[in-house]
């Protein structure tokens, strides 16, 4: 069936202007080969400021640094003796692979996705789209395989119960794809981007430290908020537009077996035994996981955060594992943890250059240096407030156009701008969430996106002439009504003083 409605002179105009986009972004290299190229940069700019004897005050220590050459005898002993510690004390490299060893678990032997069909297949007709836009979201759990499980199941569900079945795909892909961000749990993304926010500040303030739970509050309130936009604009905005599906499929949708439900009941006993272990030793007089005033901010519960997350999962992986007979011997269960980790060999890689790029920046003194006039410049304009961080939310989303991996894109900002920012008095991680926020937004509309030929190959069997032009007019609302109002909540936490995560406020 098509879809004429779509093709406006608006649209095919948009069309053009991200086809551009596709054809700039397709031109630059691998996010390896760009920190490569990032370290010569750095290498080559040290080596000329410091020529010019220039210095920058600590704002901490008020010690005057000089920018170091690593073009000199103690720049190259740095760069050949600091290679490898660069890499393994990286933050983030840590925290998402162990992450990775539990969640990678539950995704490999199908909890996840058997989850994912339960939520969705069983949702009253009445609550389909926001149990759509809502397992989307959450389905970050389970990484980018959110996009190749959503999607087309949501399709399939508003097929058979006579809804556009192109409304349930773009409401798969919008939860998926732009509510990639949020959850209620604490996801790899939390440790990835806290791990890297923590090495971008240290520079400047090594007493502060961004963990996986800083945005936890402010990521849970936006999956309520994302869920109900999502509905509204799929209801209101999307099928209006698609109008009537008429096209007679010969499609059935399937739902859990029977061993899977009984797998997913065990799984969720697993884990409420589990979540009442925890609960009962932080209830404890004198409980070793609380502070010695008693409390939980800041406490060893806190600091521990992503080991029990880690447990957690492990827990219910293996309890569904074993009764799906996907774990038959405890051999099975680290050879489904290996698999995971090697799924994320290109991660590693990755980070082994994003990480040489940072310790070359700190090292050299350019970041201070940087973050020290860049906040100067922005005082002298006058420009310190609310409206420095929206536009720097908004350049997020515009670069995000062109690098679409997040981990690559934040590694590649953090180092800028968590420092300038820190020094107008900005905490990293409410810095963190305005990114956060703008990746997330546009993932949905950037050609560069991998799962895009994915989605429109879905698209295509309920519409052969489906383009790409189709595609993002149909996503286009979502990334800019979730940024939009993603932007407004930002701003209603930060003025009211609302906390982004346990003891995390707009200022240090």
């Amino acid at each position: 069936m098509a879809l004429p409605n779509l093709e406006t002179k608006e649209s095919k105009g948009l069309t053009r202007f991200l086809n551009g986009i596709e054809r700039i972004g397709n031109k630059l290299p691998d996010p390896f080969i760009i920190f490569v190229y990032l370290m010569l940069i750095v290498i080559i700019v040290s080596s000329i400021v410091s020529a010019f004897h220039v210095t920058v005050v600590h704002p901490g220590t008020k010690e005057v640094l000089p920018i170091k050459s690593l073009i000199s005898g103690e720049g190259l002993q740095y760069m050949l003796t600091s290679m490898l510690p660069n890499f393994t004390n990286f933050k983030p490299l840590g925290l998402v692979l162990a992450m990775m060893i539990g969640i990678g678990l539950a995704e490999k032997v199908g909890l996840l996705e058997a989850a994912i069909k339960r939520t969705i297949l069983h949702a009253p007709k009445s609550l389909v789209t926001y149990a759509v836009i809502f397992v989307g979201i959450m389905g970050n759990i389970a990484s980018d395989a959110a996009f190749v499980i959503i999607p087309p199941l949501a399709a399939m569900v508003f097929y058979t119960i006579g809804r556009h079945p192109l409304a349930g795909l773009a409401a798969g892909f919008a939860g998926a794809g732009a509510g990639f961000t949020a959850n209620f749990i604490i996801a790899g993304t939390d440790g990835l981007l806290s791990g890297i926010s923590t090495e971008a500040i240290k520079g400047i303030r090594p007493d502060i430290v961004v963990t996986p739970v800083d945005n936890w509050y402010f990521m849970s309130v936006s999956v309520i908020m994302l869920s109900i936009i999502g509905a509204w604009i799929t209801e209101r905005l999307i099928e209006p537009k698609l109008g009537v599906y008429t096209n007679k499929l010969e499609k059935k949708m399937e739902g859990i077996s029977i061993i899977e439900a009984r797998g997913l009941r065990n799984a969720c006993l697993a884990g409420l035994g589990f979540i009442a272990v925890v609960v009962f030793i932080l209830l404890l007089p004198h409980s070793p996981l609380r502070n010695e005033e008693g409390g939980i901010l800041p406490s060893p519960f806190i600091d521990g955060i992503v080991p029990i997350i880690i447990l957690f999962f492990i827990t219910m992986g293996v309890a569904y594992g074993k009764t799906v007979k996907k774990i038959t011997s405890t051999r099975d269960i680290p050879k489904y943890m290996g698999e995971a980790i090697r799924d994320m060999s290109g991660y590693i890689v990755l980070i082994f250059a994003a990480s040489q790029f940072i310790a070359y920046f700190e090292w050299s003194n350019l970041g201070t240096w940087l973050a020290v006039n860049g906040a100067e410049f922005l005082i002298s304009i006058d420009l310190t407030g609310i409206p420095v961080v929206i536009g720097f939310t908004l350049l997020t989303s515009i670069l995000n156009l062109i690098i679409f991996s997040g981990s690559a894109q934040w590694a590649l900002e953090a180092p800028i701008f968590i420092p300038m920012f820190a020094m107008l008095d900005y905490h990293p991680a409410f810095i963190q969430a305005a990114y956060r926020i703008a990746d997330s937004s546009t993932n949905i509309i950037t050609p560069l996106n991998p799962y895009m030929v994915v989605i429109l190959a879905f698209m295509r069997e309920y519409d052969k002439k489906a383009g790409l032009g189709t595609l993002i007019s149909l996503m286009l609302p979502y990334s800019l009504f979730f940024l939009g109002c993603w932007i407004i909540l930002l701003l209603i936490f930060a003025l009211l003083g609302i906390p982004f995560g346990p003891g995390i406020g707009m200022y240090i």
